[in-house]
C-alpha cells in the first residue's frame, strides 16, 4: 500500500518551480485556483518507489509577507495547511538573494529540502558550488537539479523519500553574538516553564524577535506571557541599538542577510575568467532596454505577434468556417421541423462556429505572449515602460495589472492588489479596460477581416492593442490632475536572466488557456446563442407569415420570391423579442450609423465579449439577403454593414465596459458598486463621443 507525501513548493518568482514539476514525467496535473480566490493552483500527483507524492506549486515570494493576494496565499498555506514537506527551490544564479527566503522559512519549524534549480546556468557563468557544504552548514538536505534539462530530478525524488521517513532536522542558523544572547534568554525562560510548543523553543524564540504576529498570538494568552513580553521587548530593544535600526524587521532582515552572505561566501566560487567577462545578460540588454531603441524594439516584437494572428491564423480560420457552413447544411438537411432545424443550424451551429471560427488567432496570441514571459523579456518591458507611466500619473507596478489586461480583466482587477498606493491602485483599476482584453480578440479578428485589405489586417490589429493603450494612458493622466490628485510612489523591481523558453512549459501555458475559451464556447456560449436565438424567432407573426407565403406563390420568378422571403425573415426578426428591444435602443446608436442589430449585439456583450460574435452569426443568418455567395459571418457583414459603421463598432469594443463578472470585481476591489457605476459612465462616454467622431472621420 503506497504512503502518501504532500509536499509544499516554494521558491522566488522566476526559480522554475513550474518547470521542475512539468519536468517530471508520468504526472497528473491539476489547475485551478485557490480556495476564494483568483490566484492560480497548480498541483501535480506521480507514483515513485510505492509513494503517492502531490506537490503544490505555490505563488512565487521573496519573503513570507502578506502584501500582495500571491504573498498572502503562500504564507496562509504554509503556516496553516497540512503538508509533510518544503521543498524550496532556488536560483543557482542568484543565491544570495534567494537565501533570504531559505532562512524565513526555517522559521516555520518544518521538514525541509533545498533544491538549487539551474545549476546547469550557474555553471555556465562560471559559479561553482558545493551543496554538500550547503546541507553540512544549514543541516538541510541540498541538491543540484536543472528542471530544463531534467538532471537530478532522481536524485531529489530519493531524497524526498528519505526526508519523509527521517526525524526533523533542525536547520542551523547563527545569527550575531547579540541576537544570539537574546535567544539563549528566552530558550531558557521557556524551558524554566516548560512551555509547551509545536515548533522548537529557539524557532519559537527567533519569531517572538522577529514580532512575527502569528507566535505572538499563538503565545498572547498564555500565562507566561506577561513576563515573557518584558524579556522579548527588552531583547528588541537590544538588537535595534546593535544593529542601529529603527525597526526590529530591518535589524532581523539584516541579520539574515548577513548569514546568508556567510554560507555563500564558504560555498560559492566563481571562475576568475568568468568575472571579467561581460555576462549575456546584459549584453542582450544593453539593446533591448536601451533609452533610445528600447520601446521601438518592443512595438517592432507586437507588430510581428500581431502580423501572425492573421497571417497564419486565417489559414485554419477558414477550414473552420467552412466546417461549420457544412456541419449546418448536412445537420439542417436532416431535420424536417423547421423550428427545430432553426434552432440547431441558426443558434448552435452559428453561434458556436462564430467563436471557435477565431480559436487559430487565439492560440497564436497566448503562444506570443506566452514566449516573451518565459524568456523574461516581459520583466524588461517593464522597466522600459516605468518612465514613461510616471509621466501619465501611473506606478511602475501597473505595468503587471495592465499587461494582464491583454488576457482577462478579472485577474487584471485582482492583482492591482500589489499597488499599495490607493491613488495609484484606483487609477489603474479605472484605466484596465482600456487594454483589450482576450475576449474581444473574436471581435476584432471578426470586423478587421471583413473590412480591411489583407495586407494591412496586422496593421491594424496592432493599431487597435497599441491605440488603446495609449489612450488609457491618457485617462490615467486626467484621472490623476482631477480625481485622483497626487503624486506615484517609486517602483523598484528584479531583472531575471533571460531564459530560452521550453516547449513542455509554453503548451501548457496555451494549452489551459484554449481549453478555457473552448468550454465557455461550448457551454456559456451555446446557451446564450440558444437564448439569442428564442429571443429573434418569437413571438411568431403567423398574420404576417401567411399573407407573405401567399405572395410567394403567386410569384414566378425565383428573384423575386427569394426577395420576398428575405423580406419576410427581416419583418419577422424586427418583430420578435429581440427584435423589439434592439428598435427601442435604435436611436441611440443611428448617430454611429448602426443597425438594431449591432446594438443588440453591444448589449449581450456585457454579459461576455465572445457572445458579441455568436450574437451577430444568429442574426444575420436569421435576417438579410443571405445567398449561396455569403455563406460567412464576414461575408454577411459586407454586406450590411457600411465601412464607417464598422469602424465606430470596433471602437466601441475597445472602450465600453468590460463583462459583468470583471465589474463585479472591479467593483469590490475599488471599495463598492458606486464605482462600478463610475466606470460604466467614464466608459461609455469614453467609447459613444470616440464611435461618433471615428463614424464621421471615416465617412
Amino acid at each position: 500500500m503506497s504512503k502518501n507525501i504532500k509536499i509544499a513548493l516554494v521558491g522566488q518568482p522566476n526559480v522554475g518551480k513550474s518547470l521542475l514539476t512539468n519536468s517530471i514525467g508520468n504526472a497528473k496535473l491539476h489547475v485551478g485556483n485557490f480556495t476564494g480566490v483568483t490566484v492560480e493552483k497548480e498541483e501535480i500527483e506521480f507514483e515513485y518507489n510505492g509513494y503517492s507524492i502531490h506537490m503544490v506549486d505555490l505563488p512565487g515570494t521573496y519573503m513570507l509577507n502578506e502584501y500582495s493576494l500571491e504573498e498572502k496565499v503562500t504564507s496562509q498555506f504554509l503556516r496553516d495547511d497540512e503538508y509533510d514537506i518544503i521543498l524550496n527551490v532556488v536560483d543557482s544564479t542568484n543565491l544570495e538573494r534567494n537565501l533570504q527566503l531559505t532562512t524565513e522559512l526555517f522559521t516555520l519549524d518544518k521538514k525541509m529540502i533545498i533544491a538549487l534549480n539551474m545549476i546547469d546556468e550557474a555553471e555556465k557563468d562560471g559559479i561553482e558550488i558545493n551543496s554538500n557544504y550547503i546541507s553540512e552548514l544549514l543541516n538541510v538536505d541540498t541538491i543540484k537539479v536543472s528542471a530544463l534539462k531534467k538532471e537530478g530530478i532522481e536524485q531529489l525524488l530519493s531524497i524526498i523519500i528519505k526526508t519523509y521517513n527521517q526525524p526533523k532536522k533542525e536547520p542551523k542558523f547563527v545569527l550575531s553574538e547579540a541576537v544570539e544572547e537574546e535567544i539563549e534568554k528566552i530558550v531558557a525562560y521557556l524551558q524554566e516553564n516548560n512551555f509547551s510548543s509545536q515548533s522548537s523553543y529557539r524557532t519559537l524564540a527567533i519569531n517572538l524577535l522577529r514580532e512575527d504576529k502569528y507566535s505572538y498570538r499563538m503565545i498572547h494568552d498564555e500565562p507566561i506571557w506577561i513576563e515573557l513580553q518584558s524579556i522579548v521587548r527588552e531583547a528588541i530593544e537590544h538588537i535595534k541599538l546593535h544593529n542601529d535600526e529603527d525597526l526590529i524587521s530591518d535589524a532581523m532582515a539584516e541579520e539574515f542577510m548577513a548569514f546568508n552572505k556567510g554560507i555563500i561566501t564558504e560555498t560559492v566560487r566563481v571562475k576568475q575568467e568568468k568575472q571579467e567577462k561581460i555576462p549575456l545578460t546584459q549584453k542582450i540588454d544593453n539593446l533591448l532596454i536601451h533609452p533610445i531603441w528600447g520601446i521601438p524594439i518592443f512595438l517592432f516584437f507586437m507588430w510581428g505577434l500581431f502580423q501572425l494572428t492573421f497571417d497564419i491564423g486565417s489559414i485554419p480560420m477558414d477550414w473552420i468556417d467552412a466546417f461549420f457552413g457544412w456541419l449546418g447544411d448536412n445537420v439542417g438537411g436532416s431535420i424536417e421541423n423547421e423550428d427545430i432545424r432553426s434552432l440547431i443550424v441558426d443558434g448552435v451551429i452559428a453561434g458556436v462556429g462564430a467563436v471557435v471560427m477565431f480559436v487559430p488567432n487565439i492560440i497564436i496570441l497566448f503562444i506570443g505572449i506566452a514566449l516573451l514571459e518565459s524568456t523574461g523579456y516581459m520583466s524588461r518591458v517593464a522597466y522600459l515602460l516605468d518612465g514613461i507611466f510616471h509621466k501619465f500619473g501611473l506606478h511602475g507596478q501597473s505595468f503587471i495589472p495592465l499587461i494582464t489586461g491583454f488576457g482577462c480583466s478579472i485577474p487584471a482587477y485582482m492583482s492591482a492588489r500589489i499597488i499599495k498606493n490607493d491613488r495609484d491602485r484606483m487609477v489603474t483599476l479605472f484605466i484596465i479596460g482600456f487594454m483589450s482584453c482576450g475576449a474581444r480578440l473574436p471581435v476584432y479578428v471578426l470586423f478587421v477581416g471583413a473590412f480591411f485589405a489583407p495586407a494591412i489586417q496586422g496593421d491594424v490589429m496592432f493599431a487597435i492593442y497599441m491605440g488603446g493603450a495609449f489612450l488609457g494612458l491618457v485617462f490615467a493622466k486626467i484621472l490623476r490632475l482631477t480625481a485622483f490628485r497626487g503624486e506615484s510612489e517609486p517602483f523598484v523591481m528584479e531583472m531575471p536572466k533571460y531564459r530560452m523558453p521550453t516547449l513542455k512549459l509554453v503548451w501548457h501555458t496555451v494549452y489551459t488557456k484554449t481549453v478555457m475559451y473552448l468550454k465557455k464556447a461550448g457551454t456559456f456560449i451555446a446557451g446564450a446563442s440558444l437564448l439569442i436565438w428564442f429571443a429573434s424567432n418569437y413571438p411568431k407573426n403567423i398574420d404576417l407569415s401567411d399573407s407573405y407565403t401567399k405572395k410567394i406563390e403567386v410569384v414566378t420568378s425565383q428573384e423575386k420570391k427569394s426577395v420576398l422571403e428575405n423580406e419576410l425573415n427581416e419583418k419577422l426578426l424586427e418583430q420578435s423579442y429581440l427584435g423589439r428591444v434592439g428598435k427601442f435602443i435604435e436611436p441611440v446608436f443611428e448617430p454611429l450609423g448602426m443597425d438594431w442589430k449591432m446594438g443588440v449585439a453591444l448589449q449581450t456583450g456585457l454579459v461576455a465579449k465572445e457572445v458579441i460574435v455568436s450574437t451577430l452569426g444568429v442574426l444575420y443568418s436569421l435576417g438579410g439577403d443571405v445567398d449561396e455567395n455569403s455563406n460567412s459571418l464576414m461575408q454577411r457583414l459586407q454586406k450590411h454593414i457600411s465601412f464607417p459603421s464598422a469602424v465606430a463598432f470596433i471602437i466601441i469594443i475597445m472602450f465600453y465596459l468590460p463583462c459583468l463578472a470583471a465589474v463585479t470585481v472591479f467593483s469590490r476591489e475599488a471599495g463598492g458598486w458606486k464605482y462600478g457605476g463610475y466606470l460604466f459612465i467614464m466608459t461609455s462616454v469614453i467609447a459613444y463621443v470616440l464611435a461618433f467622431v471615428g463614424y464621421h472621420l471615416a465617412l
